[in-house]
């Protein structure tokens, strides 16, 4: 069975950083991105990362702050999360699929369990 296990979550205050990492188990993805959820609110594309054509998508929220990059030796994705806001919390997941990237959340049939990450001011 092939898991994605997600880490790196954690506290920090605004302006802070992190990295997120998620590694697949198994496999590696030709689309693998991260994904948020904040409570009371509807998952979220953040960013996502394609092997065929090296496209990389950021959503317009984390523009210029965060960055997606993958490491297709060790089958890990990695989320550099900087200048980090209140509004960044939330459990943020990893997310793969085959095929070339589609920013559409039932495009993406593997989860983790998510990463909590939570900005305090």
């Amino acid at each position: 069975q092939v898991q994605l296990v997600e880490s790196g979550g954690g506290s920090v205050q605004v302006g802070g950083s992190l990295i997120l990492s998620c590694v697949a188990s198994r496999i590696s993805y030709d689309c693998m991105a991260w994904f948020r959820q904040a409570p009371g609110r509807e998952r979220e594309l953040v960013a996502s990362a394609d092997a065929g054509s090296g496209t990389l998508y950021y959503s317009d929220s984390v523009k210029g702050r965060f960055t997606i990059s993958r490491d297709y030796a060790k089958r890990t994705v990695y989320l550099q999360v900087n200048s980090l806001k209140p509004g960044d919390t939330a459990l943020y997941y990893c997310a793969a699929d085959w095929g070339p990237c589609r920013p559409n959340i039932a495009n993406f049939n593997y989860w983790g369990q998510g990463t909590q990450v939570t900005v305090s001011s």
